[in-house]
């Protein structure tokens, strides 16, 4: 069975979720619930999906399995995961999203949302275990049918996007939608359309595409640089599978990194603190008048961290990752609006605060990046790595300072370490790399920062080749 919790929900191959397994999971979901006192029975949860093959299936099967556990399934069809949490919100009711995200269309997940918001690593545990501990007999597997709530949810969240920014904020741009397969992609038209935008539909598929934000693809780079010239874009948007990671390209279709774009929303927000994982840039820092908390990879972490920043009294508080999932946890006031807070990553709040600041300057969206002077990032990830491979190359990097230097030899000095998520090492010469295996793929990825993009991404490829050549 290949399933695990990892950085973002439960994850699999789609044959090994559908059926048994996917009930067993909203089964021990609504125990959990119950038993925790966080839900009673007849109380309502919500099922939304994204655009898989599977994801109807499972779907079904998790409305099944919920309906005998004593909930009220409500059905809220294919949407965005921030707006199928932002309604559960409204409801104070649990949710299920059926979603693999940017993973491949051979696999599929399953992210869990209390009544207050995402799950966190305890929540997870206890999951885990009653799945485990559950009888044949106690489980339906029987798929079933539920209320469509998917209008209700679909015109909260837009009601909120269509909130943040004042009336024509994006009047005058000419932005293209890559909208391939992502739940995001009509709302993204809407959304735009309303501040005064034009818009350009593109690349819309009807079967799945999975895009990764934090580590575009080549095919999808080589589509970005096409559309931006021939259509004479300003820029390009679009988002991950579940619309909760931001795309967005600049005039020539070079992608923004989500930690910039995380870092311009803050500043929009104007946050007193932000909340993100050890990948995110160091510059990140030096950039805004906020203090800045750092963590492990994944919401469940960013969400924890903002939990501590909250006990402690703090106001304007935000979380965001290195993919640009943007998430807040207090409430903001915007054009006299009060904004509530939404602590699950958003793909609209980053993409449009970017798209303001590019349409207030009056500048080309790649000066605007320019302007921030961060260090120079690169990310990528080497697939079908295994994860024993993974573990054995991480435990021996960990093992000895003489393991590491050895290994690192090949581009550069160690001067210090960091072993908050993965290996992140600071070099003699300024520049960083970092090891990192997936929480939930046979997947291992590498960060750089670098003075300039030439060297970032030669330090990328040394990086990857390191990783394929150990052992």
């Amino acid at each position: 069975m290949s399933l695990k919790f990892g950085t973002s929900g439960l994850r699999g191959l789609s044959e090994d979720l559908k059926g048994k397994a996917s009930a067993l999971y909203a089964t021990a979901f609504a125990h959990h619930l119950l038993n925790s006192g966080l839900a009673q029975k007849g109380d309502p949860i919500l099922i939304g999906q994204d655009f898989r093959d599977s994801s109807p299936a499972i779907a079904a099967s998790c409305i099944g399995a919920l309906k005998a556990a004593g909930l009220n399934p409500l059905d809220c069809g294919a949407l965005p995961t921030p707006a199928l949490a932002l309604y559960g919100l409204s409801l104070k009711a649990a949710a299920l999203m059926i979603t693999g995200s940017h993973i491949p269309a051979d696999r599929n997940g399953i992210k869990f949302y209390r009544p207050d918001g995402e799950i966190d690593k305890q929540d997870e545990t206890a999951i885990a275990d009653l799945a485990a501990s559950l009888k044949q007999e106690e489980l339906s597997v029987e798929e079933g049918k539920a209320e469509n709530r998917g209008g209700d949810a679909n015109e909260l969240f837009y009601e909120r996007n269509i909130g943040l920014l004042s009336d024509n904020a994006l009047k005058g741009l000419k932005i293209g939608v890559y909208q391939h397969s992502t739940v995001a992609r009509d709302l993204f038209v809407d959304v735009l359309a309303h501040y005064g935008a034009e818009v350009v539909a593109l690349g819309r598929s009807e079967s799945f595409i999975p895009v990764d934000t934090e580590a575009v693809s080549p095919d999808t780079l080589e589509k970005l640089k096409a559309w931006a010239p021939e259509h004479g874009l300003d820029a390009i948007v679009s988002a991950d599978g579940d619309g909760d990671r931001p795309l967005l390209a600049d005039e020539t279709g070079t992608p923004l990194r989500g930690d910039l774009i995380g870092l311009i929303t803050s500043n929009f927000l104007r946050a007193g603190v932000v909340v993100t994982p050890v990948t995110s840039n160091s510059g990140i820092e030096a950039a805004g008048d906020f203090k800045v908390v750092r963590t492990k990879v994944g919401s469940p972490f960013v969400i924890a961290g903002m939990a501590d920043v909250l006990s402690e009294g703090r106001d304007h508080v935000v979380g965001f990752e290195a993919n640009g999932g943007f998430l807040t946890a207090t409430p903001f006031t915007l054009h006299g609006k009060q904004i509530a807070p939404l602590p699950t990553r958003d793909c609209f709040l980053p993409i449009l605060a970017t798209l303001q600041l590019k349409a207030s300057q009056g500048k080309a969206l790649s000066e605007v990046a320019a302007a921030y002077s961060l260090p120079v990032a690169a990310a990528d990830r080497l697939q079908d790595f295994a994860q024993e491979k993974s573990s054995a190359l991480m435990e021996h990097l960990r093992a000895s300072r003489s393991n590491l230097e050895a290994f690192l030899k090949p581009v550069g000095a160690v001067q210090s370490t960091s072993d908050i998520d993965g290996l992140r090492v600071t070099l003699t010469n300024g520049n960083t790399i970092h090891f990192r295996p997936s929480g939930n793929a046979p997947e291992m990825r590498c960060y750089v920062e670098a003075a300039n993009e030439d060297e970032a991404n030669a330090l990328l490829n040394q990086g990857l080749d390191l990783i394929r050549n150990f052992g």
